[in-house]
């Protein structure tokens, strides 16, 4: 079997006419690695999949496999294999004859392709649906056949668009475990595009963060969570997202609706403007603190989610128990000092 690829982009820019997609995009994906690029709509992720793939020229810039620049090559040169977020099954075709057209297309004799076939269709646990046609799978059926598709070439790098995006929850989830082990088990470096963060969290050894056509940030799910660079990735990765108010620095404090709070690693310094972030699970109702009022009060279970407005604008509270608040009540929140991240109110980036 191929070894995983090792892929660089330098200096990647694409424009669509007057519009620029990608502006100079700089990215080492290591072997073996299961990368996401995540991204709003219309970040450039995708786009950048489609340049790895080579369905797109670029205007600068290379594509590098494996130290060799394969920046105009075509896509059947590249051992890669894509997965869309339309399958993209022939529907006249079995299952069994979708899964091994990559293989007849480079004239691998019969023997060969069903062996392979049936190889790759128990990996993805559809061995019993090979004589069906698409029409008569279930969407996740449909989507593991794509995947048995994409694996039965055995390519070097497995490039992946969305590919849970038509499946209901419960089916994604299960799903997004199994395409994490199918990927560790076939040892192949693995490119997810995604604009579900938690998806990305969840299944990425890194991760590319995409802002308007430029990586904004790259690392571990953890190191992005826990030390977001800009204050718009801040704001885009957690389930709720991190709180994000306007805010002055001085002297260790940091002060928000006319509160003063301490804040680690703050002191010294001019005074400037920031934006304070904390993220709904570090907020508590505290004796003292930013006075907001509770708005609404969402009870999930496990979890409970309360809505407070600080002088008009919208902060998230998380926790375990159920808070002893009501709706309508004007309380104060309060914070750990290490939990605040602060960013610079001008440039958005963090102020370390």
């Amino acid at each position: 079997m191929n070894q995983s690829a090792n892929v660089r982009l330098e200096g990647v820019v694409k424009r669509h006419g007057t519009f620029t997609a990608l502006h100079g995009v700089d990215l080492e994906i290591r072997p073996g690695e299961f990368f996401a690029l995540l991204g709003p709509s219309g970040s450039g992720k995708t786009t950048t999949l489609r340049i790895l793939a080579g369905l797109e020229p670029v205007n600068a810039g290379r594509v590098l496999m494996d130290g060799a620049d394969v920046t105009n090559t075509q896509p059947g040169e590249r051992d890669v294999a894509m997965v869309f977020q339309s399958y993209a099954l022939y529907p006249h075709m079995t299952v069994a004859g979708n899964i091994g057209f990559p293989l007849r297309m480079v004239g691998r004799p019969q023997a060969e392709i069903d062996g392979a076939v049936r190889e790759a269709a128990d990996k993805v646990d559809i061995g019993h649906l090979l004589d069906r046609r698409p029409g008569q799978l279930s969407g996740g059926q449909q989507q593991r056949c794509a995947l048995a598709r994409a694996i039965v070439r055995h390519p070097r790098l497995f490039l992946l668009d969305e590919p849970l995006s038509n499946l209901d929850a419960k089916l994604r989830l299960e799903t997004r475990a199994e395409l994490r082990k199918l990927q560790r088990s076939l040892g192949v470096t693995a490119v997810y595009v995604t604009h579900d963060q938690e998806e990305a969290m969840t299944v990425a050894d890194r991760m590319a963060i995409f802002m308007e056509g430029r990586i904004v940030q790259t690392g571990t799910p953890k190191e992005v969570f826990m030390k977001p660079a800009t204050v718009t990735v801040a704001g885009f990765i957690g389930t709720p997202p991190m709180n994000l108010l306007p805010g002055s620095l001085a002297g260790g404090e940091v002060l928000v609706a006319g509160a003063r709070l301490p804040v680690q690693g703050a002191a010294g310094g001019a005074a400037r403007d920031v934006t304070l972030g904390v993220r709904p699970g570090d907020i508590r109702i505290a004796a003292q603190g930013i006075p907001a009022q509770v708005e609404l009060i969402e009870d999930y279970g496990d979890s409970t989610v309360v809505d407070l407005d600080v002088q008009g604008q919208r902060v998230k509270m998380r926790s375990g128990a159920r808070p002893g608040v009501t709706e309508g009540e004007a309380v104060f929140l309060s914070f750990e000092p290490e939990a605040a991240h602060l960013f610079d109110r001008a440039s958005g980036l963090r102020i370390q």
